[in-house]
């Protein structure tokens, strides 16, 4: 449940824009109802460098969230996917298994998507679609390692339903970054374990809700001025 109303209540704050790992907490958050409100950050136009949301997000990367109501009463800041999908799962008590075995078969998967699967991925993107040279070295190392962490993600969906067996924040995090498969020079018809659970996902009325979220103010290219600012001398800027 989202809004962009002026904040009067104590509903959460998404600091957002439509990318993967932005996806990922719109996703938690339609799943739940939880109320949100939105605040669009426009990467491409550099309002992550705003002071303003460097005092929430420190790194300058979206997503961030403030709770006004913390685990204290207080307001609590967050920023890093990963910590906000566990923060939010914690907080509610759903998509995060109670038993400590489950639980650290979920973590174990959300962690694998956020030190392997999104860096990698984030690599095959930037060197296959935004390098402004081609190097082949870099988009065939990276082309080959997302198709072998597609292949880990196979064996184990082959067993399994979901990564950790019940649809978790695990599913959320991977997910959005699949969707840009082709993007990354794979064919999802080769892995037919990930295909299945992706197609299964996909059809979630939440997960199709979390990532129409702000679709429409994105465009489909990159200008050369939104290039310069996300990976130019504007992001290496001290500040």
């Amino acid at each position: 449940m989202r809004s962009q109303n002026t904040i009067m209540d104590k509903n959460l704050e998404l600091y957002y824009w439509p990318t993967p790992n932005g996806h990922k907490i719109a996703i938690f958050l339609e799943e739940t109802g939880l109320p949100y409100h939105v605040h669009p950050l426009d990467i491409g136009k550099g309002e992550q460098f705003k002071p303003e949301f460097l005092r929430i997000s420190p790194n300058n990367k979206i997503p961030a969230l403030l709770d006004p109501q913390g685990p204290d009463g207080k307001p609590l800041s967050l920023f890093e996917s990963g910590a906000i999908l566990l923060y939010l799962a914690e907080k509610t008590g759903q998509f995060l298994e109670h038993d400590a075995r489950g639980r650290y078969q979920t973590l174990q998967w959300l962690f694998f998507q956020v030190a392997s699967l999104g860096p990698m991925l984030g690599q095959v993107h930037h060197f296959r679609c935004y390098a402004q040279e081609k190097i082949d070295y870099a988009i065939d190392r990276y082309t080959n390692e997302a198709a072998r962490l597609y292949h880990v993600m196979d064996k184990q969906l082959s067993k399994l339903e979901h990564f950790s067996g019940a649809y978790s924040i695990a599913d959320m995090a991977i997910y959005p970054w699949i969707r840009f498969h082709e993007r990354q020079g794979q064919k999802l018809g080769e892995f037919p374990h990930l295909k299945r659970w992706f197609d299964s996902v996909a059809a979630r009325p939440a997960v199709q809700r979390g990532i129409a979220l702000l679709k429409e103010v994105r465009g489909e290219t990159m200008s050369a001025n939104e290039k310069e600012i996300l990976f130019g001398k504007t992001q290496y800027q001290r500040r």
